[in-house]
């Protein structure tokens, strides 16, 4: 919470469904809104899609086409960041409505699987880390993004 107080935010995003866990108690605590990111086909009104490529084939995720205005800063809350693809599908989501993606913030970051380009160009936080070093002695250390 204390790393997010300072940046302004307007919102707190986060997809489903772990991320729903971190990310809507956030928001409650930070008076601010919450904006749900779901795979195709489960939120209610219209809505606007980002597909991308995982291992193993593409999945979309999906967010209400009007829950951003255009300047509002947003937070992105997930469970784990690894390569970066889910959250770069949803911080596209937040820009293309206009928003300012202020920072991502995680529970775990897996910095030993190779993350792709763009997800560098945001400010992340994470509660633990997982080095190579670590998988190698199945532990994770206390630390955020450098």
């Amino acid at each position: 919470k204390e790393e997010f107080q300072e940046k302004g935010i307007t919102k707190i995003a986060a997809p489903e469904s772990r991320g729903f866990l971190f990310g809507c108690p956030l928001a409650k605590d930070l008076g601010v809104g919450f904006i749900p990111i779901r795979k195709p086909g489960k939120l209610p009104r219209q809505t606007m899609s980002e597909c991308f490529m995982l291992e193993y084939g593409q999945t979309c995720m999906e967010m209400h086409h009007d829950a951003i205005q255009p300047g509002e800063r947003v937070v992105l809350i997930d469970d784990v960041l690894a390569t970066g693809g889910t959250a770069n599908a949803c911080a596209t989501l937040i820009e293309r409505q206009g928003g300012i993606v202020a920072g991502m913030g995680f529970l775990l970051d897996l910095k030993y699987i190779p993350q792709i380009d763009p997800i560098k160009k945001y400010d992340t936080f994470s509660l633990l880390t997982f080095t190579e070093e670590d998988a190698k002695e199945k532990k994770a250390s206390v630390a955020a993004r450098q």
